[in-house]
């Protein structure tokens, strides 16, 4: 083979390579056109859709629940007697233990504390121990005890 049978031989194959992309097989690309239509059309809207659902599942509304503490049990010791903890009202009467923060029971009763320094029983209303001198204001806390739903109940506000 001389060196124009070879230049024309690559001259030859560079002229079909132009020819496929100047005038393309318009049958293989037909064929290619669902493939397309995946890429171009239907993959930009469900990542969109799932940019949405995504937003959507991190703002979604949530249910408001508050949490609130009623009254418990005290624990009784081994002579039958109940155990109130330090720092916590407690009614001797009912053997109930009340949240901290509250003052009287339900039918308005003063409530005790047990001083945590120096164990002494006082009235739940008043701040300061008188033996020992320590001042302990406990703020009502919202606690984990009971749910209630924040809303109105179920039928709406006028069934309440």
């Amino acid at each position: 083979m001389s060196l124009v049978d070879e230049i024309s031989h690559l001259w030859t194959q560079a002229l079909g390579l132009i020819a496929k992309v100047v005038s393309p097989d318009w049958g293989s690309l037909v064929g290619l056109l669902p493939l397309f239509l995946l890429i171009g059309v239907i993959g930009p809207l469900v990542s969109i859709l799932a940019v949405v659902w995504l937003y959507y599942f991190v703002r979604r509304p949530r249910t408001k629940v508050r949490f609130v503490e009623g009254p418990r049990l005290a624990l009784l010791a081994a002579d039958g007697l109940p155990m109130f903890p330090v720092g916590e009202p407690y009614d001797v009467r009912t053997g109930l233990i009340y949240p901290p923060g509250t003052s009287q029971n339900d039918a308005g009763e003063l409530l005790s504390v047990t001083c945590p320094m120096c164990g002494i029983a006082r009235f739940a209303d008043v701040t300061t121990c008188h033996n020992c001198g320590l001042v302990l204001k406990v703020d009502r806390r919202i606690a984990v005890r009971t749910l209630q739903p924040a809303g109105p109940p179920p039928g709406g506000a006028a069934a309440a």
